[in-house]
């Protein structure tokens, strides 16, 4: 099992986010990643028995969304309106539990701007002044001359967005007071920014040094007015970042934001990491507030081994494919393939051999073999909790320990670890059921027959449980068929046994395999 002396305590309210999508362009598969990501964790934290707050939603505002629409001849509230739905749809395609769904043209979002930018101005972290420096527009950022190449004239950040020089007069927030205080939070809070390669990169831009940090601009008008001076719209990432508390209840509900606040985890590609682990504690910190306990950065997908681009045409559907494959098996695959916080290729062949060799041949194979066997042999009713003979022990164990052992994974976002505990274990309950044999024991010894099958479903129980948040749908498939009662399908339920006599209805195949290409 993995360390889990830093793991958050699994008790009391859990508040989750991915962060809020840039409403520029559709949804890919590296949005569906970290929903899922966060999906799967809400879903556990649930299993706990523990209340979650799950959100998601779109970043709206800022000069390349304001460009985009006007590229697509729309004005940018009806532009957002339209690209926004489409993150609001692929919610249902992946199959997420959120319970929110914010967007930052929304009221509320704006009055907790307004509220979160007034108390910074009280409290002296923001001032008045004159800005110029290296922008790209496309990551509503600015980047110092170090930061920078230069290819044919053209300088370009480190993103490879190009740059242009601004000057013009802007509103600041005093981040370079905040650089010790930050390093302060990162030493005594280790895990406050996983994996540790992003905590590193992380502490060596700190330490490296801080300047303020422009937090306005009027050059375009499509953001948050800044209170009291509306010539100029609040900087977009101070903007976005401050959707996490507005969907908390700030500064509305102070009962819903104290329940809520702080988040336990903000998932976020590589990319955002900055903002999120630097920007964020930072405002936070200066307004009185406490940071997220932990801001977890995830990697990128190649596509067959390719960057993915449009330019390229290799851009990952995340609709088609579970169109192609069926969603669990894509939920299944993308959190299985690669360690979470790793870039990773998608690649069909592996989805094939996921789906086909882990989650049909395993997992419903086994399943199937369980439950057709008491079908026939035992007149579809579940036979009685039995005792554990010595042939039994290694596999119990397994099982026993299996809730915890996953659970410490989900902890540390570990999705890869927790999905390959579970494989381990039915590949162990397959070696069983073969060594066991129970279809010859009919004969021979039906009193352990009885007792070996009992014990491949309370196997299956376990998995089908602890599987509930990657599986959703097919487990509850599989939890029907074991007969398992919708009250009795939490963690903590797994302790008090199925009663024996249970009548099970006619299993049926849990997964279809996918045929590779010709």
């Amino acid at each position: 099992m993995p360390e889990t002396d830093a793991a958050p305590a699994r008790t009391g309210p859990c508040f989750i986010t991915t962060p809020i999508y840039y409403v520029n362009d559709r949804p890919h598969i590296g949005h569906a990643y970290t929903s899922l990501a966060a999906d799967v964790l809400a879903r556990w934290r649930r299993l706990e028995g523990r209340e979650v707050f799950f959100l998601t939603g779109t970043d709206e505002h800022g000069q390349k969304v304001e460009k985009a629409a006007r590229d697509a001849g729309m004005n940018p509230q009806a532009f957002t309106d339209q690209v926004s739905q489409h993150f609001r749809d692929l919610t249902a395609t992946m199959g997420l539990s959120n319970d929110d769904f914010i967007r930052t043209t929304e009221e509320r979002h704006k009055e907790a701007c307004t509220a979160l930018w007034d108390e910074l101005v009280r409290r002296g972290e923001i001032y008045l002044g004159h800005y110029e420096g290296w922008y790209a527009v496309r990551d509503e950022a600015f980047y110092g001359p170090d930061e920078l190449v230069e290819r044919d004239g053209v300088k370009y950040a480190p993103s490879g967005a190009p740059v242009e020089w601004v000057r013009e007069p802007s509103y600041f927030f005093r981040l370079s007071a905040w650089a010790d205080r930050l390093l302060k939070l990162y030493d005594d809070e280790p895990d406050f920014i996983l994996p540790a390669s992003r905590r590193n990169e992380v502490m060596a831009f700190v330490k490296s040094g801080l300047g303020d940090l422009s937090i306005s601009r009027t050059s375009f008008s499509w953001g948050v007015k800044v209170p009291g001076d509306p010539a100029h719209v609040m900087y977009v990432w101070l903007d976005a970042l401050t959707n996490y508390i507005t969907a908390a209840g700030y500064p509305a509900d102070p009962e819903a934001f104290a329940k809520w606040w702080p988040a336990e985890i903000h998932f976020v590609g590589k990319d955002i990491v900055r903002f999120h682990a630097i920007y964020w504690p930072a405002f936070l910190m200066a307004a009185g507030i406490a940071p997220p306990k932990r801001v977890f950065a995830h990697g990128w997908w190649t596509n067959e081994g390719q960057k993915i681009s449009k330019s390229l045409g290799n851009v990952i559907d995340p609709v088609r494919l579970v169109e192609e494959s069926g969603l669990d098996p894509v939920r299944y695959f993308l959190l299985r393939e690669v360690p979470f916080g790793q870039d990773g290729d998608f690649s069909r062949a592996a989805l094939i051999g996921r789906t086909n060799g882990e989650l049909a041949n395993a997992l419903g194979n086994l399943a199937n073999r369980t439950l057709s066997l008491i079908q026939r042999n035992c007149e579809a009713t579940l036979p009685a909790p039995a005792a554990r003979a010595p042939g039994d022990a290694a596999l119990g164990a397994l099982v026993d320990a299996l809730p915890a052992v996953v659970g410490a994974h989900l902890d540390r976002q570990d999705f890869h670890l927790a999905l390959e505990a579970v494989m381990a274990a039915a590949r162990d309950a397959n070696g069983y059921i073969t060594v066991e044999a129970p279809w010859a024991l009919k004969k021979t010894d039906p009193a352990r027959m009885e007792a070996v099958l009992r014990h491949l479903h309370d196997a299956l129980r376990v998995f089908a449980t602890v599987l509930q948040p990657f599986l959703p749908d097919t487990m509850e498939a599989l939890l029907d068929q074991l007969g398992v009662p919708p009250e009795a399908r939490t963690l903590a339920a797994l302790s008090t046994p199925l009663p024996g006599g249970l009548t099970l209805p006619p299993p049926s195949p849990l997964f279809r395999k996918i045929e590779a290409a010709a």
